[in-house]
């Protein structure tokens, strides 16, 4: 049985539905989007990021926002990841060198507290150590650690907005060119 040739009068009512279908479409897609941005000039998505809190091995609270303010590294680091402990002597350095320049530094551990404080018993640094565990590396890629890798590093300025990430491990060039520009 043969399909009846479509008549002219049909197609246009065909291209003007197709039309309408996606005018409609892309009218309630501007519409959600605009009301999502509604009453929110300019959201800062690492605003979540200074209202946490994480656990230290002194079974003290370490809340980011006591690190606004100031230049801070955040590095994200774990003890079974050699490149992470390859850098763990520069990033002490750099902190005692910039310390006095306003730059703070944030070792959060994603990592258990055992394995962490066996580390430190044997490599002691100056910095501030925090265990973020697993939910570590989903924190890490809301600041753009889109690989979740280890380790990863975000230098925030004293607005606490990120200058710089890396992933990997972090070289003397990179401190040196992140400390300047603070």
């Amino acid at each position: 049985m043969e399909k009846p040739a479509d008549t002219p009068q049909a197609v246009t009512r065909r291209r003007w539905l197709v039309g309408g279908v996606a005018a409609a479409a892309t009218a309630t897609g501007a519409t959600l989007a605009w009301m999502q941005r509604r009453g929110r000039a300019d959201p800062d998505p690492n605003a979540p990021l200074w209202d946490m809190r994480f656990d230290t091995l002194g079974a003290q609270k370490l809340t980011m926002r006591q690190f606004a303010g100031r230049p801070l590294l955040l590095n994200f680091w774990a003890t079974w990841c050699p490149p992470c402990i390859e850098e763990f002597p520069l990033l002490d350095a750099f902190y005692r060198q910039n310390s006095a320049n306003g730059w703070q530094v944030v070792g959060l551990a994603v990592d258990q507290a055992p394995a962490v404080e066996k580390f430190l018993r044997q490599n002691p640094v100056q910095f501030s150590i925090a265990l973020a565990g697993i939910q570590g590396i989903e924190l890490s890629r809301s600041l753009g650690n889109l690989a979740g890798g280890l380790p990863f590093t975000v230098a925030f300025n004293a607005k606490a907005q990120p200058m710089q990430r890396k992933m990997g491990r972090l070289s003397e060039q990179d401190l040196q060119t992140w400390a300047a520009m603070h």
